[in-house]
């Protein structure tokens, strides 16, 4: 465990990574979750049951990495 691992996020994956998290977000306040603690819930423990499968949003969320989503509200947060 002393090697350091890189992640590298791209512009375009940024793009997409707040794309899908705007519309999970919406979509988890549409049907009346707090989508702020489900979405947290998902990240942390990897577990799509936190994701509402209405309108797709569990799948989009998936598509992305759970490490890509991380970086790009790091990115964001940092800025």
């Amino acid at each position: 465990m002393e090697n350091t691992n890189l992640f590298n996020v791209s512009e375009l994956e940024s793009a997409n990574a707040r794309l899908i998290l705007k519309e999970v977000y919406q979509i988890l306040e549409e049907r009346g979750y707090n989508p702020i603690n489900q979405l947290v819930g998902y990240i942390l423990s990897g577990d799509p049951g936190y994701i509402s499968s209405y309108k797709d949003a569990r799948e989009k969320i998936t598509s992305l990495e759970r490490a890509e989503l991380v970086a790009y509200i790091l990115k964001e947060y940092l800025k």
